[in-house]
């Protein structure tokens, strides 16, 4: 069977066409054996006395074969959804969880790795060493090594049905997604919306032998009707099927409901924590974050709360006067975005479909890549003749010198079966290998843009450019680390409260002329962004980002309130209520269950740490303002900003490596002046 096993063979780049579902579990199976039995080795030789190459990259090589073999799994599981796939990847979900923990639990492999850090040896190694040997000790502690042994039966317990939980909640979400859909045979129905947006509906029908169009819950027809469809019963039909997906309200109540999943979720997170001596599952979740305290990220957000409300209250004033002028005297959660495209054109004359002439992908691509080729020093060239899970995937390098630095897929395009959002992983990690050769990092790119329309180029919106910028932040994060230990290199090992910081670093450049005149031109003409637009869309740039501010920080604060007071009585709904008599201007109606998609908390990484945006945005727009000062495309600052930060990974503690780069700790100053919200921005 290994021998026919694609998952099993040592390859370059994943050999995505010729993995099937039956490959899945005999291949994980095969390689947790074969680690088991290795593992066993390696402390059997180790002894007392253990070596950096006989323990920490021993394990290195074990943890790549498993992740060569799991990525692309769990990769094609969130980008080609299919039935056999999903149950081939869920069906390993409970080995790797129990193998995770058997790991966290072993009490001769946490002892080789003190022992290793009390050493002669240890004394000579790296920072990046060293900081790997604390994460390590950490991390068994967070594993429950410490634990009597009927309690690390149940932490074991409690973890593997956390992940199937995870799993569970995003399935069911996107399944619920793709429940619902609405043909339209009567386009003057559609009136408002872009002939891009019709075009795509278009499509969509036919894919499904329909004619007409079909309206779905994938964000970029989602979009399309709130922003423009005049057809106010339409808007509110659509916001109705979209906020209640995997809920017990709306059109498919009870379907597909994450509810129970939920509150299962939030149970056994509690549990965890209690387990680990933690008071909370917010206070866990701080172990291995910037933030040092719950009152420390509480009083952060409710800061920004009390300075962002007044701006937000006077947007929604704005907004309202406006729709009530246009005969809609009652703003309702559906309106918002159709009154605030329209408020914003007619403000200042500008809308997001304007500009997306302006945006074609291989326009945008170049200039992203012109930006940090100057920036780094680095160069990308796109490669050919590669295996891809689908046929819009492009694969690009990165060099340094003329020498190969990395590579990165990007799948930027929505399509059915595909997970929504936008996110960036690590197919592979540069390190060092036992034979000491050196792996270079590969990376996974994805988004959901809106796709091309027959004879055009894909045009993006300004809002998914900056979602480009951003995911490919994260990516240069991952490839241009010059760190040679898999623990800390690239994405590993750098708090989550941090991790955000390159990317949101990176959208700064979608706003800056020097930027846009790289990454503009009018896919037709070429002509770069005309001054007048260019003038209109920065002066558009904070429009309602009063509203946007409380709406982030209504999702963080309820997101942490949520994990640090589980088990004092109210339910999920009830806590975030609680939130937005704090927080928020405008309340969506009753039936809303926004909680039951929120896939970053209950089935990504950003369980007690959605906050990290808000935290990182501080740190990026700090970071910015040394550019801001010094030059934007100024290949100095950029190195610097590289050597600091990028290249460092999870080396050092974020606050230390950002100290580094810009001389001083960070101030929120230079958010509040980004985003209009200071004192002098309301003059």
């Amino acid at each position: 069977m290994s021998a026919n096993n694609p998952l099993l063979q040592s390859y370059d780049l994943p050999p995505f066409s010729a993995i099937r579902a039956e490959h899945v579990l005999p291949a994980i199976e095969q390689i947790l054996a074969d680690n088991r039995k290795a593992i066993a080795q390696i402390l059997a030789e180790q002894g007392k006395a253990p070596t950096w190459a006989g323990l920490v990259l021993a394990m290195d090589e074990l943890n790549d074969r498993l992740g060569a073999a799991w990525s692309p799994v769990s990769h094609l599981n969130a980008v080609c959804n299919s039935q056999e796939l999903r149950e081939a990847y869920e069906s390993c979900l409970p080995a790797l969880s129990a193998y995770s923990t058997e790991l966290g639990q072993n009490r001769a492999l946490f002892e080789a790795y003190q022992a290793l850090a009390n050493s002669a040896e240890a004394a000579g190694f790296d920072v990046a060493q060293k900081t790997i040997l604390e994460h390590a000790l950490r991390d068994f502690r967070l594993s429950g090594i410490d634990l009597p042994a009927d309690q690390q039966q149940r932490y074991a317990q409690v973890q593997s049905k956390l992940s199937e939980l995870g799993s569970r909640f995003s399935n069911q979400l996107l399944d619920a997604t793709q429940a619902w859909t609405k043909h339209v045979t009567d386009e003057t129905a559609l009136a408002g919306l872009t002939d891009s947006a019709k075009a795509q509906m278009a499509a969509a029908a036919q894919a499904k032998g329909l004619d007409g169009w079909l309206i779905t819950l994938e964000f970029p027809s989602y979009y399309a009707v709130m922003t423009y469809a005049s057809d106010r019963a339409l808007r509110e039909e659509l916001y109705a099927a979209y906020c209640t997906r995997a809920s017990d309200q709306g059109p498919n109540a009870g379907q597909f409901d994450n509810g129970p999943v939920m509150g299962e979720i939030l149970d056994l997170r509690q549990e965890l924590a209690q387990l680990l001596g933690y008071a909370n599952y917010a206070e866990l979740s701080l172990a291995t974050k910037m933030a040092e305290s719950s009152d420390q990220v509480l009083s952060f957000l409710r800061d920004l709360a009390k300075r962002s409300k007044p701006f937000a209250a006077q947007d929604l004033a704005q907004l309202k006067a406006y729709a009530a002028e246009q005969g809609c005297p009652e703003l309702a959660s559906w309106d918002a975005g159709y009154f605030g495209e329209k408020l914003r054109e007619q403000r200042y004359s500008v809308s997001q479909e304007t500009l997306r002439a302006y945006f074609p992908i291989d326009k945008v691509l170049s200039g992203l890549f012109a930006i940090v080729q100057r920036l780094y020093g680095i160069e990308i060239a796109e490669l050919k003749g590669f295996d891809a899970w689908h046929p819009d995937v492009r694969l690009f390098e990165i060099k340094e010198n003329g020498q190969h630095v990395g590579r990165f897929f990007f799948d930027l395009y929505a399509r059915a079966n595909k997970r929504g959002g936008a996110w960036m992983d690590g197919a592979r990690d540069r390190r060092r290998t036992e034979a000491g050769s050196l792996q270079s990092p590969v990376a996974n790119l994805v988004c959901n843009f809106t796709p091309a329309a027959p004879g055009k180029p894909a045009l993006l919106t300004h809002d998914e450019v900056t979602t480009l910028f951003h995911e490919f932040g994260h990516g240069l994060h991952h490839l241009l680390t010059r760190i040679e230990h898999a623990g800390v290199s690239g994405i590993n090992g750098v708090a989550w409260d941090a991790v955000e910081l390159p990317s949101q670093f990176m959208e700064n450049w979608c706003w800056e002329p020097q930027g846009l005149a790289l990454i503009s031109g009018h896919y037709e003409s070429g002509e770069p962004l005309p001054q007048d637009l260019l003038d209109k869309m920065l002066a558009a740039k904070n429009f309602q980002s009063g509203m946007m501010m409380v709406r982030q920080l209504e999702f963080s604060l309820f997101d942490f309130e949520l994990h640090a007071s589980h088990g004092d009585g109210r339910s999920v709904l009830q806590v975030l209520e609680g939130v937005r008599d704090e927080v928020s201007v405008m309340r969506p109606p009753a039936y809303n269950r926004f909680p039951n998609s929120f896939a970053h908390i209950f089935a990504g990484g950003y369980a007690a740490g959605y906050y990290s945006y808000k935290w990182a945005e501080v740190l990026s727009a700090d970071a910015f303002s040394r550019f801001e000062e010094e030059g934007v495309l100024n290949a100095e600052t950029g190195r610097a900003f590289r050597e600091a930060i990028l290249a460092r990974g999870g080396s050092r503690e974020p606050m230390v490596l950002f100290v580094d780069f810009r001389g001083r700790e960070p101030s929120i100053d230079a958010l509040l002046r980004h985003c209009g919200l200071s004192e002098d921005a309301a003059a």
